[in-house]
């Protein structure tokens, strides 16, 4: 969308960067200087509010800031679908539509959300949660039922990699090549010899 003024902002642009990433440029004032914006089309066309709903149910301090729905005639989205959405997610903010039109994207690995997990239970409290493709599950990352890529990973995974000693950084990286969901206690295994 070229640099101009619309209706929900008094100059907004849509680009992409030399390196293939999107950006949305807004005037419109927000608290948050730069927020994730997830787009629902093709087959996940319709699915931006059960996304919105399921997401901050997972993750305290979040919620629904806001939820806009296409009427009818409107040109981007099908009838009650969403027009734009703005939630929180631990207290960061996300924004989320529905667009009907044909595009030639969608959600890929490319672009993931990272969540540093304190203990084991919250790791497996999300993994069982989020991860709904099998075999995209690899090193603490899933693909949930929408498509979105995570990153599910314990900060203690972060701290034994990081280990000054080698050996015991390479044993812990290995243990973690091998795993889909990540295991704290494996990890402190390997760590230990």
């Amino acid at each position: 969308m070229p640099l101009d003024a619309y209706p929900f902002s008094p100059k907004f642009g849509w680009v992409q960067d030399r390196d293939g990433l999107s950006w949305q440029l807004s005037l419109t004032p927000r608290e948050q200087k730069i927020a994730p914006f997830l787009m629902f089309v093709g087959a996940q066309h319709g699915n931006a509010e059960a996304a919105i709903h399921f997401y901050t149910s997972l993750f305290p301090d979040s919620g629904v800031e806001q939820i806009d729905h296409y009427g009818e005639g409107e040109e981007w989205g099908a009838p009650g679908t969403v027009k734009l959405a703005a939630f929180r997610l631990a207290g960061e903010t996300f924004m989320a539509m529905d667009s009907k039109y044909e595009h030639d994207f969608t959600f890929t690995e490319a672009i993931s959300f990272y969540v540093a997990c304190e203990t084991q239970d919250e790791v497996d409290r999300l993994w069982t949660a989020l991860s709904a493709v099998p075999e995209s599950e690899q090193c603490g990352w899933l693909k949930d039922r929408f498509g979105v890529s995570w990153q599910i990973i314990p900060n203690a995974l972060t701290t034994l990699m990081n280990d000054p000693d080698p050996a015991k950084a390479a044993r812990v990286t290995q243990a973690m090549l091998q795993m889909k969901k990540i295991d704290i206690a494996a990890l402190e295994r390997a760590h230990a010899g």
